[in-house]
């Protein structure tokens, strides 16, 4: 047995922070039955029918070099793998099971095709595990009705992330799934993570195995502009209306609203990790790839506002979203404001603007208090997508408290500056 030690969450490598964009891959029998990747619980199917799929699960145009390619032309810097679903099917020949791809289909280990492919992208790599298993009668008894069955299911399920970190060489991310219903001592959560990080130093563990985790994973929506996380963040999401499997049946989001996401996750400092569900055949659905030559187009021009940026200064963003570097200041125009933009509560010293892209200077006016007007901006927005300005800057960024906290946040007067900006305000609101 695994010596457990304290269990707390530890400080992520830099790269995760500066990677802004991920690819999320939801692969395995449910691609199939083309209906997403849940068709065995939320249709009742029988375990046994469902079982024999393994047998017909020969994707033919299976080319992890070319899922590789996707996601560097999408411009995304990491990558997360589904070893294994709530289904159960392994895509790793895991001794435990006999159901797994490695002895069924074409018996082939579809993790270490993955992992040797972005690596060789220069990818960085992550792994996905159910820790959910509708494959496993104990799962759904749980320790009370079954403990001998559930003993031997959780040691299995460690045995298996065990497999998972020591056959693949370096692994940058393990995400759970998947606690459900059961308590992180159930899952023996705490052994199993301390495990994890004697195989695998460095390694970044999320927060879905009943234990807070190096990252948070919000899902399929990210927090409001108040939202200050303690840890650092990812939010995963689906590239089509619902489905994180293959679903033929689905719309697909557009590169204006994907683009506007990543932008607004990034603002607010966290990362998106984007999900595709290849087809049966392991071919990337067409749709996805021209959304990622469409989105990588854009960060091809723009990727200077987005990798490697802190979050917004401000709360005064009426015109769209704002990240910052040192010496440097975006803004990101969503919402075009006409011939003149009006930024409130910058406090460095403006020394030039320009579109990002084009590299045309912008005229502007700095006033007291922050207030920065930029002219002569055309009628349309060079980019409706998003058009980035980049302001150059001196010193590291800095906003007024008054720019940066709002009412709502609760704390309208604990500081004087903000004492004195209010006064002043109270003054000409008299004179009007």
């Amino acid at each position: 047995m695994t010596q457990t030690a304290p269990w707390k969450p530890q400080p992520v490598p830099a790269w995760f922070p500066r990677s802004k964009f991920g690819l999320f891959i939801h692969w395995g029998l449910y691609a199939l039955l083309e209906r997403g990747e849940q068709s065995l619980y939320r249709e009742h199917l029988t375990p046994s029918a469902y079982r024999t799929l393994a047998d017909r699960f020969k994707p033919a145009r299976f080319d992890p070099d070319a899922w590789a390619r996707t996601a560097k032309a999408g411009g995304m810097r990491y990558a997360l793998f589904t070893t294994k679903h709530h289904d159960g099917f392994c895509l790793w020949d895991s001794p435990g099971t006999p159901f797994n791809a490695a002895r069924t289909g074409l018996n082939r280990d579809y993790v270490r095709d993955y992992v040797r492919a972005f690596r060789r992208a220069g990818i960085k790599v992550g792994l996905y595990f159910s820790t959910a298993d509708w494959s496993i009668p104990a799962y759904f008894e749980g320790p009370a009705r079954n403990p001998a069955g559930f003993r031997d299911f959780i040691r299995t399920t460690h045995e298996q992330v065990r497999e998972l970190c020591t056959q693949y060489g370096k692994i940058d991310l393990f995400w759970f799934d998947g606690v459900w219903p059961h308590s992180a001592a159930d899952w023996r959560a705490k052994e199993l993570v301390s495990m994890i990080r004697a195989l695998q130093p460095g390694i970044i563990i999320n927060d879905r195995v009943g234990l807070p985790g190096d990252i948070t994973t919000p899902e399929q929506g990210f927090p409001e502009q108040q939202f200050k996380p303690s840890t650092p963040w990812e939010c995963c999401m689906t590239s089509t209306e619902k489905w994180w499997g293959w679903h033929r049946g689905v719309a697909w989001k557009s590169d204006r609203a994907v683009i506007r996401t990543l932008s607004q996750i990034t603002e607010l400092g966290g990362n998106l990790v984007f999900n595709v569900g290849p087809k049966p055949d392991g071919s990337f659905p067409a749709e996805f790839t021209r959304l990622m030559k469409n989105v990588g187009g854009w960060l091809d021009k723009n990727g200077e506002a987005i990798y490697g940026v802190s979050q917004t200064l401000c709360d005064t963003t009426t015109f769209g979203l704002m990240t910052c570097k040192p010496g440097r200041v975006f803004l990101h125009v969503l919402y075009w404001p006409g011939a003149e933009l009006h930024l409130a509560g910058l406090k460095n010293k403006v020394r030039a603007a320009r579109f990002l892209v084009s590299g045309k200077p912008i005229p502007f006016r700095q006033e007291s208090e922050g207030h920065l007007h930029l002219s002569g901006l055309p009628g349309r927005p060079p980019d409706p997508r998003n058009t980035v300005i980049e302001l150059t800057v001196t010193g590291t960024p800095q906003s007024y408290d008054w720019a940066r906290d709002r009412i709502w946040t609760g704390a309208l007067d604990k500081t004087r500056e903000r004492a004195r900006a209010i006064a002043a305000r109270r003054a000409d609101w008299s004179r009007t």
